[in-house]
């Protein structure tokens, strides 16, 4: 009677541990993000720790940072795998076949790709930096047919050895939006992450290229609401119903400035009640500076008057929100700021 007791008592224990083990859930894995690119990333990449910090604190914990390549430094406590090679080439990386290796290693579920740096460096024509874009989104697909993709426009560059690059940049990030409109897919969306509106190579990186503490600050601020949405699985999308009202301020900074040239950067507030469905900025500049390049906006100028008015994508903005615009001018002897007006 004491066997046949103990018997059913084992067979009891056993299959109440049967049925813990199918009524509980199993724990979902973390998500696995890799960044991707060049030193801009990886050498040190310290907006990285700066990223992860801010994640853990806004409770996203359950997250893991992936790459082949450790943590470079930062001197911060934080989740450093990565994959970010110095002095990488994205048309390298797409022509060597690369990327599935380093894919295969990490399983990521989101990338985050800053890339394009080197190839600007190199005068290869944004045509041929896109192509490999789309090679490397492609692998990403094959690793992970769900895969989020962050696409950054790179932060400006305007290294002392090299006059035409910061031009060369603004024609790669101005081709990035309509390349990545015609690449992604509901299943797979591509993100265009602006890391370029706000940053100032003088103020930001310490030789022109490469960020400093103020730009690392900057890229982290940049990547987090679009990382957030792709952890969320939220697609961003226009949510405010053009209106006409209301009036609105510009306010106008030089972020850079080089030997005959600078850049600058106009930011417009709808300072009204409601929302509204587009905007005029003017001024007039006062040394004979004149426009070469000008990015997130429409320009019209007539000698040393200028005018410009929203795009087709920009123009909404809902009551004290804003929305900034970029160029590139030549300047000699004096660089007066102008004060523009908005209408």
């Amino acid at each position: 009677m004491r066997k046949t007791s103990a018997l059913l008592a084992a067979l009891a224990a056993l299959a109440g541990a049967v049925l813990f083990l199918t009524s509980t859930p199993a724990h979902a894995a973390a998500t696995r993000i890799m960044p991707l690119g060049d030193s801009i990333t990886g050498s040190p990449g310290c907006w990285r720790a700066l990223l992860w910090n801010k994640l853990q604190s806004a409770g996203y914990t359950d997250i893991d940072f992936v790459g082949t390549l450790p943590a470079q430094g930062c001197l911060v406590a934080h989740d450093g795998d990565n994959e970010g090679h110095g002095g990488f080439l994205a048309t390298n990386v797409a022509n060597q076949n690369q990327l599935p290796g380093w894919l295969a290693a990490t399983r990521p579920d989101i990338v985050m790709m800053h890339f394009g740096t080197n190839d600007v460096w190199s005068n290869i024509p944004p045509a041929t930096i896109l192509s490999a874009f789309t090679t490397l989104v492609n692998q990403m697909r094959a690793s992970n047919p769900s895969m989020k993709i962050l696409v950054a426009k790179i932060i400006p560059m305007n290294p002392s050895s090299c006059a035409e690059c910061a031009q060369r940049a603004v024609n790669l990030n101005n081709a990035i939006p309509g390349w990545a409109a015609t690449t992604s897919t509901q299943q797979s969306p591509i993100t265009v992450v602006d890391q370029w509106t706000g940053f100032s190579t003088s103020a930001d990186t310490y030789d022109g290229v490469h960020p400093n503490a103020a730009g690392d600050q900057k890229i982290s601020d940049k990547w987090y609401p679009a990382l957030v949405n792709a952890l969320s699985g939220v697609t961003p999308t226009p949510t405010i119903t053009p209106t006409d009202s209301g009036g609105c301020t510009a306010t106008y900074k030089a972020t850079g400035q080089w030997q005959g040239g600078f850049q600058g950067e106009v930011t417009v507030k709808n300072t009204g009640t409601a929302p509204t469905s587009a905007w005029t900025v003017r001024w007039t500049f006062a040394n004979g500076q004149q426009i070469s390049q000008l990015w997130n906006g429409t320009l019209s100028a007539s000698g040393a008057d200028v005018t410009v008015r929203n795009v087709s994508w920009n123009g909404s903005l809902a009551p004290g929100a804003t929305a900034t615009f970029g160029f590139l001018a030549s300047w000699n002897g004096t660089n007066t700021a102008p004060a523009p007006t908005c209408s």
